[in-house]
């Protein structure tokens, strides 16, 4: 039987890219999406090994379903990669805890719901599982989307701690500035995306194989020693700490 991945967020960018490299490493890859017709054009582009559920994880109803779809079949891999930055803080109090509630629903419960309930069927030893940070948990400029991807720093490290015994490795990719995604959702301008270049030391902006290639990494026989870490893919934008 092939080897099973759970990929939330695979519908586009580095989740569609990752969901396609583990299809192609032989995995069986099931991405988690909330807009159906999203996840239909991905699963046209990642191929045959490759299925979608439809949920939005910050529910804990819809999170069964995906338990569901994985059934009795042990978990190899499990990328938390849903997750966006949510727009629309007003001055009054209620709209910046709605705000800030937004954004941690979006990018923390949704991985932490998910890890829980798939939890029992990750495989002992060998299973993997990887959270997507982000550049602005390190360098700030986010508001509550940066604290939110700091947020899942600390998480990996309980996680690490917590199920290392059973030989199961938990980490951060923590991605810079990616083209062909929707994270800007068309606010990117020719200026920002200049400047978020010249801030790199490759000078080029990364791409969502390149965060794809750091997952292959860690799940794969080199990052079998490898867990309770930050790892950055950011060009050198912000430099290793």
């Amino acid at each position: 039987m092939s080897r099973l991945a759970v990929v939330s967020g695979g519908g586009t960018g580095i989740g569609r890219a990752t969901a396609g490299m583990l299809a192609g490493e032989g995995y069986d890859v099931i991405i988690v999406g909330r807009r159906p017709e999203v996840l239909a054009r991905a699963l046209d582009w990642i191929g045959p090994q490759a299925s979608a559920v439809t949920a939005d994880l910050s529910d804990p109803a819809q999170v069964a379903t995906v338990v569901e779809a994985v059934g009795d079949r042990p978990l190899d891999v499990l990328v938390n990669n849903a997750g966006a930055y949510v727009t629309g803080a007003g001055a009054k109090l209620d709209e910046v805890a709605a705000h800030w509630r937004a954004n941690f629903d979006s990018n923390v419960v949704t991985a932490v719901l998910l890890t829980t309930a798939l939890l029992p069927s990750l495989r002992r030893p060998g299973g993997h599982i990887i959270l997507t940070s982000s550049i602005a948990a390190q360098r700030g400029g986010g508001g509550p989307y940066s604290a939110a991807k700091a947020a899942l720093h600390g998480y990996v490290l309980d996680l690490a701690a917590d199920l290392g015994q059973d030989g199961i490795t938990a980490n951060v990719v923590s991605p810079g500035y990616v083209t062909d995604s929707e994270f800007f959702a068309g606010r990117m301008t020719p200026e920002g995306h200049a400047k978020r270049v010249d801030a790199t030391l490759l000078k080029r902006a990364g791409e969502p194989d390149d965060i794809a290639e750091a997952v292959r990494w860690l799940v794969g026989p080199g990052g079998r020693y490898v867990t309770g870490q930050i790892i950055n893919v950011n060009g050198g934008s912000v430099l290793g700490r």
